[in-house]
């Protein structure tokens, strides 16, 4: 699939979903005291190491747009904008002022003489470069659909930046400073035209975060030391050194934390696993705010009748995809599968968000959140289409949790039950999924949506926009110019009315079908402290919360 164009795309991801987490999850194992150092602060404690079945697709901001690898951006690059512990409201991070001095400019002043961990300067220059690289590259499974307003950058002198907005007033933007396209790079480092690799990265130290990296095995171990000269809003590290090791399954990923071979586990265990910790006399179990949702997308070009599949016709098309939405039984996917740590999602923008309706939930199934087979059986028919219809269903097996596997066997047998379906269900491993969806291999796929900011824009625009971050070919000019709309509408009620008829107007469309809200959930050791820090509702983990009390 080629560079979608920037100006007109806007998305966290997944996946691919910003662009997607399932749950985060910590444990104790007693780390070393004396190990480490203090840098970054005189209260940094030893060694802490995290273990994940996460995967990392590229440490460059501009090609990565996964939960897995902003894990890592997140604590490692500065930002302009950033949300303190506990908040979900951006604040300047390397910045002393960041406000709007014209309709469509955004002006940043830098706090003086800020300085990368390799010695470099970080001027202006560096911010300037930052947003014009990630526009010109435009990866398929990068950010810089997020800078979608962004006219043009300029840097004023070492210190002032000034942001150049092609609509006025976007109430979006200080957000999107903060997401997987804020992360800022070193103009000596980074390429200007292609990706970084990520062995150049580590080589030339380019960081300013909480965290530099000092030794790096993709996929298999990260480690990290505080930086002593980060300038940021953030407290110091609490933990001098921190390791991250990547896990194949969960499995073994529990049994390390049972077995206190790992301080924490940081992304995924099952539900079940999460019960099991429960009983535990050495754990406590945390709940944090939850922004994270599972979807089935379609795409439009290559589902059963697509524009470009046998049969072609739009009508048929979308009848498939509404019957789809009548057979998705929501509860047992939310019980059997999750134990209740997920929840039935019966819209676009997840319950507790501001805007956040249950589009779907009235037009859909029994009209009480149940399926209703008649109801598909019905809109098939009228449609002219023959039964079983034959749908390929792909889910990832190492993205979203070991749970999938069980979810989407579920999501089987709930479209085939009544013999309306006959899904061809198969899984793919995370780094090779997140590239064939891009490229139209999959007609109806597993994603997830776990945000980079707390704002129902987060849920709307990487989906629906004409060009967007699924790059799914759905393309509707009405709902396209009201999330255009709602993105610079200052009145606050105003702007809510258009989110509630966003998500009317896509549930009519079904480009995606939302099933499943769930929480942020952390398993803590004992000792641990700072998980409720970092388990808040800006969705960011950051390891600096983290230490052995």
């Amino acid at each position: 699939m080629s560079s979608l164009a920037p100006h007109r795309r806007r998305v966290i991801a997944a996946t691919a979903g910003l662009a997607a987490t399932a749950l985060v999850l910590t444990a104790c194992s007693g780390g070393n005291d004396d190990e480490g150092g203090d840098a970054g602060s005189t209260s940094a404690a030893g060694a802490l190491t995290i273990g994940t079945t996460d995967k990392v697709t590229t440490l460059d901001p501009a090609g990565s747009y996964d939960n897995g690898s902003f894990a890592v951006q997140n604590q490692v690059f500065p930002f302009l904008m950033n949300t303190p512990y506990g908040s979900p409201d951006v604040e300047p991070d390397i910045a002393v002022s960041a406000e709007f001095t014209a309709p469509t400019e955004y002006t940043v002043t830098l706090k003086p003489d800020l300085k990368w961990a390799n010695g470099n300067d970080l001027t202006a220059s560096d911010v300037k470069f930052t947003f014009d690289r990630q526009v010109a590259i435009a990866a398929d499974n990068g950010p810089s659909s997020l800078l979608y307003n962004l006219e043009s950058v300029d840097a004023v002198d070492d210190t002032t930046v000034v942001f150049h907005l092609k609509s006025e007033n976007d109430q979006i933007f200080p957000q999107i400073l903060s997401s997987p396209a804020g992360p800022i790079v070193d103009e000596e480092v980074f390429s200007a035209t292609e990706l970084t690799p990520d062995n150049e990265i580590v080589d030339g130290n380019a960081f300013g975060g909480q965290y530099t990296i000092t030794s790096y095995a993709f996929n298999e171990l990260i480690s990290y030391e505080a930086n002593p000269d980060y300038a940021g809003v953030l407290p110091p590290a609490e933990t001098a050194e921190v390791n991250v090791k990547y896990y194949a399954d969960s499995s073994n990923l529990k049994l390390d934390i049972q077995e206190g071979n790992i301080d924490v586990a940081f992304r995924s265990l099952s539900a079940t696993d999460i019960a099991d910790l429960k009983t535990s006399d050495n754990v406590k179990v945390v709940d944090g705010p939850g922004g994270e949702i599972r979807y089935i997308t379609f795409n439009f070009d290559t589902q059963p009748f697509g524009t470009k599949a046998d049969g072609a016709d739009p009508a048929k098309a979308l009848a498939v995809r509404q019957a789809v939405a009548h057979l998705i039984d929501r509860a047992p996917l939310s019980e059997q599968v999750y134990k209740g740590t997920y929840t039935p999602l019966y819209s676009y923008v997840p319950d507790g968000l501001t805007g956040a309706t249950e589009s779907l939930k009235g037009l859909y199934g029994d009209g009480d959140g149940g399926p209703d087979a008649a109801k598909a059986k019905a809109t098939l028919e009228a449609a002219g289409v023959t039964t079983p219809v034959a749908l390929s269903l792909q889910y990832s097996n190492d993205h979203y949790g070991p749970s999938s596997a069980d979810e989407y066997a579920l999501i089987k047998d709930q479209l085939e039950k009544d013999g309306l379906f006959a899904v061809d269900l198969q899984t793919t491993e995370w780094v090779q999924y997140s590239k064939d969806r891009t490229a139209d291999v999959y007609p109806a796929y597993q994603l997830g949506w776990f945000p980079d900011y707390s704002d129902a824009d987060n849920y709307l625009t990487p989906f629906f926009l004409t060009e967007n971050f699924l790059g799914n070919h759905y393309d509707n000019t009405t709902v396209n110019d009201m999330i255009l709309e709602q993105a610079t509408t200052a009145d606050p009620a105003a702007r809510t009315g258009l989110i509630e008829d966003i998500q009317d107007a896509v549930a009519q469309d079904l480009s995606t079908v939302p099933y499943l809200q769930g929480a942020q959930v952390a398993v803590v050791g004992k000792d641990v402290t700072g998980t409720e820090d970092t388990l808040d509702a800006s969705f960011k983990f950051r390891y600096g919360a983290l230490a052995n009390g």
